[in-house]
């Protein structure tokens, strides 16, 4: 099992209802909600290993 590392997030308090009705919607926590969200933006991004090692050298991600 992966470790993971405590970290504490402000945010608005808006935001943080919208979190927590999206995550309630998709029977996600509030944290494994925020925790996919992030992972899902790093891997659209480029920026996660699994993307980098699909990626070939010298190609530009879209």
């Amino acid at each position: 099992m992966t470790k993971k590392k405590p970290f504490a997030l402000r945010v608005d308090a808006a935001l943080m209802e919208a979190l927590e009705k999206w995550a309630a919607d998709e029977f996600r926590s509030t944290n494994g909600q925020i925790e996919w969200i992030l992972s899902r933006a790093v891997k659209e991004s480029g920026r996660s290993k699994e993307t980098k090692k699909k990626q070939e050298p010298g190609t530009m991600q879209e």
